[in-house]
């Protein structure tokens, strides 16, 4: 049987109807920016397989790193225990960020490194004698699958099953200039009731690619400050060069108190999350008295292997070579951008640093659940390239390796697809 035939029969795949899914097509190997399939295609990874492989498939200089770590040390529990990966990559990760962030704490995914965000800050208040309750969010954020990384996500297909058991937040809209000044006085009217905020930092990714300002964003934060509500940057998407800096928050000037990272973190590589936090966050748990421990943990907390692998793509990262691969494919989105200006079949075009969206312009169901989001997957999938269009959203967010050819064959099927879908 083929891989696909025997995967029918014993797996379930992530957000999948798997009643009328089409077969899932059989990966056996992957390099650069290709993945080569068992019946012999080659299909583009336009997405980086759910934003992860920024360094692109197979990377061999990670290869080399983790081969040689898995010989040395391949786990042990962090808790009473440390190893010389965890310890560097904190050690390097840290300086990087925007503002002042001092602390480290390793889990094993985006999701996981937003739940224990949420629960520093909740617990920050509590351990500092002045619980505050409420928290803050984007209306079409999305931040997990986790109960309470659902919670402060938009609320939404992925979200309604479990509607009776999220916790209530406070949502508001994204900052216009229109709207500002009354999100603003909104944060202002629940005051001390707000424990924290957490964000996408300029790109809503899963809610549709959404983008908006930097100056905007400044000025809630700002606001935020004034009440003393902590500001959490959710950076699992947008970190490690997808908006064209190192980190979207890099274009701020107000400096958040936490940071979720993952995704990119280590290349695609391996699973691994971290959720960073200034010296104000640590010392309000750092006491005599046990309750004050946060009490969070996974069995496979700072992985070594992972951890390895993150330092080998932080090593890639920082080189001069893909600095200029992130303001290349950024100006050449920008002129595909521009070239499809007012085009009638496109509702509107998005981009930021290497991230490209294009809604079609339907006049129909735009949903995630629309059949247009299924026609234009297999529709690309037919010409070699891989996407996940968000409903009538299709968004590229490829490997910073991905070649200029790769790339002008994308947007030339895009523009085909504008005119026979």
């Amino acid at each position: 049987m083929t891989l696909a035939e025997r995967d029918r029969k014993v797996v379930w795949h992530p957000y999948t109807q798997m009643k009328n899914a089409l077969p899932a097509i059989g990966i056996t190997h992957a390099a650069g920016p290709y993945l080569y399939a068992e019946h012999g295609k080659r299909y583009i990874d336009a997405v980086s397989s759910w934003w992860v492989n920024i360094h692109g498939h197979s990377h061999p200089y990670i290869a080399e790193k983790v081969s040689a770590q898995l010989k040395s040390l391949e786990h042990v529990i962090f808790a009473g225990f440390t190893h010389e990966p965890a310890v560097e990559l904190a050690e390097r990760l840290l300086p990087l960020l925007p503002g002042q962030q001092d602390k480290v704490f390793y889990s094993d995914n985006g999701s996981t490194a937003v739940e224990v965000a949420l629960k520093m800050c909740i617990q920050f208040w509590g351990n500092a004698g002045k619980p505050r309750r409420k928290i803050l969010a984007f209306r079409n954020a999305y931040h997990g699958d986790t109960f309470g990384a659902m919670s402060v996500s938009g609320r939404s297909i992925f979200t309604d099953a479990f509607a009776p058991y999220l916790f209530d937040v406070e949502f508001i809209d994204l900052p216009t200039a229109d709207n500002i000044a009354a999100l603003k006085a909104h944060i202002t009217s629940l005051g001390e009731e707000l424990a924290c905020f957490i964000f996408e930092p300029l790109v809503l990714g899963s809610g549709g690619m959404l983008m908006y300002q930097a100056a905007l964003l400044d000025e809630l934060l700002e606001c935020c400050r004034q009440q003393e509500v902590l500001l959490i940057a959710d950076e699992v998407m947008t970190g490690f060069g997808r908006t064209g800096r190192s980190f979207a928050t890099g274009y701020l000037d107000q400096a958040p108190d936490i940071f979720c990272l993952s995704k990119g973190l280590t290349g695609g590589t391996m699973p691994l999350g971290i959720t960073t936090c200034t010296d104000r966050i640590y010392e309000a748990f750092f006491s005599d008295d046990k309750l004050k421990t946060l009490y969070h943990g996974h069995s496979f907390t700072a992985n070594p292997i992972a951890c390895t692998a993150a330092l080998a793509s932080l090593d890639l990262f920082v080189e001069p070579e893909t600095q200029l691969n992130l303001y290349r494919i950024s100006r050449q989105h920008a002129a595909f951008a521009a070239k499809l200006s007012g085009h009638t079949r496109l509702r509107d075009i998005r981009q930021t640093g290497t991230i490209l969206a294009l809604e079609w312009e339907t006049g129909l169901d735009t949903s995630y659940l629309s059949g247009l989001r299924d026609r234009l997957y297999t529709w690309f999938l037919e010409r070699g390239i891989l996407m996940r269009p968000l409903g009538n959203i299709i968004y590229l967010m490829p490997p910073y390796i991905i070649a200029d050819e790769d790339l002008a064959y994308i947007y030339t099927q895009i523009e085909q697809a504008l005119a026979e879908i």
